[in-house]
């Protein structure tokens, strides 16, 4: 408050960056609440009433739980397995059954069977006072025809959804039912319904697929039925057309083929046989007389009997012959029947040998006459083989078809057992009961969330306000946003009546003088603050001088004619010469309150109509010297009257007989007469009104008058609220001036 008015690059250093801008730490949101504490705690406070009155009239709710497991290791009735073909169960397929269970199928099933369209806790108005006030808000919106059925229906179901929960218990296969309700008994029937309800639904949606799936087979069965009849029927007609036999597993053409090669082996062999025999028979003939081994060979009686009488004769001849000679009769007769003997043989031979030659020949015919009929068999058995590709695939398209046939007539004989028998995989473990504490409302949970979020709505607020805080409050703010020292916080003025009177707004209650209050009250803090405006316009008289000072300020009712003629009184009291004028030549207000009677002024003597002795009035307590202006009518060139040598001049003439000359100017932005007083005056007090003007105000108008602002001496925040400014910054606050000034009748 003490520091020299100096160029705004100079004044900005003193500043760093982090204190000049809106620094959103821990401190700042600290400041904030501190500054919007009252909104907070009122905010708060009114969450919380509204909390414990919902308390006192919200009804009471009750909600009862009931469990129920999915059974993965499901009954099977007879070892048969599901028609349907049930799968194991995982994660996925559990959750598909609890939404199942928030179905509206099981919602309106429980509502059917418990007649919850006759309760009026589905279809009739909420509990409460509160139910009460919201049934009567609705029904004025609504038409007061009656509803029908389904309307009950729908109702009675959006309740109902909204006091079920259905939530699955971790991994498990448990799901817990749990229903909420204002009577606790109807909350467990209800949660118990539902369960019941779910089964029943399962089982009514197998015997449905079932029945379905047993429709579906008995068609299927007649059409099977009738392709396996005509794939049978395919197969013996091309058996019948291409003379396919089978006998014993085995074609016929099969089995004659393995016989005739038999017969041909054994043709074969005999034939082999005959010619042994006939070949040995063609070497015996060779012979005269056989030996006894082929003799023996032959088996033949005559050959063995003549070839006997043969060696006998020829044993007698021998011994004739060496007895009685070659030529004894004896021994010729002898040779002679020997002779016979070998003839008779020899025919006896050939006959066998025709014999023999005979079988050969026959069995030379038969064995021809066999691989005649396996070549016939083998051509036939050719054909029957290429036939026998197209008999498989009509046999394996009959055994295919019965296949099915038989599969399918055993599926519906399973079908038809599980409609008389059907089962679930669902079954309640630990049913619903009343309960015996209400759930709803929680007296802990809804005073700590009314309480919470009135902390939470507050904090908004505060923020809220904080950020749309578009005024001058702090003086750290006006060295923010204009870049000049805030030379004085002039507190507002309390009055004795029940209401705050602000500096400039109206006179106190009291009847007070607000023009002399700093003669009147020495000791306020109202005048600790023009005094503090008083140092700052002597320290900066160090760098310059400051001997012709002009108060203004942004918009009308600021306060700056109250503080002009304040610091003019307080400067004339502490034994200066000074002057105070007037230079508001569109609104004095100041000459109306200080000099209502006068008839010249300012005008006059810049007009050189008047002397200025005679025009300026001196108050007798503190020598303070007052030029009035009197305006008669509207002027429409005020700023060239300002702005005019006669008014250079006259600052020059008051500026030789006084040590300070004030003068009131009137505000920036409805006119532009401060903008040509540069030239003459010293430094300017612009003066804020503390909590009302908007910033971006202030800075338009110092940044359209950068002359001005180069002169400024200082910004003065005006009708501060002490007491409301605390909050703000601590040190500005009333309590170190009240403790201090407390002894010496302090004034506020």
């Amino acid at each position: 408050m003490l520091q020299l008015n100096r160029p705004t690059n100079e004044i900005n250093r003193d500043f760093p960056e982090g204190e000049q801008g809106s620094s959103h730490d821990i401190k700042f949101y600290v400041d904030i609440i501190r500054r919007q504490f009252p909104t907070v705690l009122a905010i708060a406070s009114a969450a919380l009433l509204v909390s414990i009155v919902y308390l006192f009239t919200a009804a009471p709710l009750f909600t009862s739980t009931a469990s129920m497991v999915i059974d993965t290791r499901k009954l099977q009735l007879f070892q048969q397995q599901s028609v349907l073909g049930d799968v194991a169960l995982d994660s996925a397929t559990v959750e598909t059954q609890v939404e199942i269970l928030k179905s509206e199928n099981v919602s309106l099933a429980v509502i059917r069977d418990l007649h919850l369209i006759d309760d009026p806790e589905f279809t009739g108005g909420g509990g409460g006072v509160v139910g009460a006030i919201i049934g009567s808000i609705s029904r004025l919106f609504s038409t007061p025809s009656a509803s029908s059925e389904f309307q009950l229906t729908r109702q009675a179901l959006g309740r109902f959804e909204a006091g079920r929960t259905i939530r699955r218990l971790g991994q498990t296969y448990v799901m817990e039912i749990g229903f909420t309700s204002r009577d606790p008994v109807k909350s467990g029937r209800i949660a118990n319904a539902i369960a019941d309800a779910y089964i029943v639904d399962q089982l009514e949606a197998k015997y449905q697929s079932t029945r379905r799936a047993s429709i579906w087979l008995q068609d299927r069965i007649k059409e099977l039925r009738t392709q396996a009849s005509a794939a049978q029927k395919a197969v013996v007609d091309f058996k019948t057309v291409n003379k396919i036999v089978d006998t014993g597993g085995r074609l016929m053409n099969e089995q004659q083929l393995a016989e005739v090669n038999s017969q041909l082996v054994l043709a074969h062999a005999s034939t082999a046989e005959a010619k042994a025999r006939l070949d040995r028979m063609n070497d015996i003939l060779k012979q005269d007389i056989p030996d006894a081994n082929v003799a023996d060979a032959l088996k033949n009686d005559t050959i063995v009997k003549l070839r006997a009488q043969y060696v006998d004769m020829a044993a007698k001849e021998s011994i004739w012959s060496s007895r009685y000679g070659p030529d004894h009769l004896a021994a010729v007769n002898l040779r002679r029947q020997m002779a016979e003997i070998r003839k008779n043989i020899t025919d006896e031979l050939k006959r066998i040998q025709e014999s023999y030659k005979s079988d050969y020949d026959i069995a030379v015919t038969r064995e021809e006459s066999i691989k005649t009929s396996l070549n016939n068999v083998v051509s036939e058995s050719q054909l029957t083989n290429q036939a026998q590709v197209q008999l498989r695939e009509l046999e394996s398209s009959a055994q295919s078809y019965q296949a099915m046939y038989d599969n399918f007539l055993q599926k519906y004989m399973e079908s038809v057992q599980q409609q008389s028998f059907p089962i679930t995989e669902a079954r309640v473990i630990t049913p619903a009961s009343a309960s015996l504490a209400k759930t709803f409302p929680k007296t802990f949970v809804v005073l700590a969330g009314g309480l919470l979020s009135g902390l939470l709505l507050g904090l908004g607020a505060a923020l809220a306000r904080e950020l749309t805080d578009n005024v001058f409050r702090t003086t750290s703010r006006v060295q923010e946003k204009l870049g000049a020292n805030c030379v004085a916080v002039v507190p507002a003025i309390v009055g004795e009546g029940p209401s705050r009177k602000l500096l400039g707004a109206n006179r106190p209650a009291d009847g007070e003088n607000l023009l002399r209050y700093v003669v009147d009250h020495p000791l306020s803090r109202f005048s600790e603050a023009i005094r503090s405006l008083k140092v700052s316009l002597d320290l900066n008289s160090i760098v310059r001088e400051n001997r012709v000072i002009a108060v203004t300020s942004a918009l009308p009712n600021e306060g700056k004619s109250t503080l002009s003629i304040n610091l003019a009184q307080l400067m004339a009291h502490g034994g200066a010469r000074v002057i105070l004028v007037d230079a508001d030549l569109r609104n004095p207000s100041l000459s109306r309150a200080l000099l209502p009677n006068a008839e010249t002024g300012l005008l006059e003597v810049i007009a050189q109509k008047g002397h200025l002795e005679d025009v300026w009035t001196v108050d007798p307590e503190t020598n303070l010297a007052v030029l009035p202006v009197v305006v008669t009518s509207k002027l429409l060139h005020t700023n060239e009257i300002l702005a005019s040598k006669a008014m250079r001049d006259l600052i020059a003439v008051l500026r030789s007989k006084f040590d300070y000359v004030v003068l009131d100017l009137p505000p920036m932005a409805p006119v532009v007469d401060v903008r040509v007083t540069s030239s003459f005056v010293d430094s300017y007090v612009f003066v804020v009104e503390w909590g009302k003007t908007k910033t971006d105000v202030v800075m338009h108008n110092l940044r359209n008058a950068p002359a001005i602002h180069e002169k400024l001496l200082g910004v003065v925040l005006n009708k501060a609220d002490t007491k409301l400014m605390s909050r703000y910054e601590s040190y500005h606050g009333r309590y170190y001036y009240q403790k201090y000034y407390s002894r010496y009748g302090y004034v506020e």
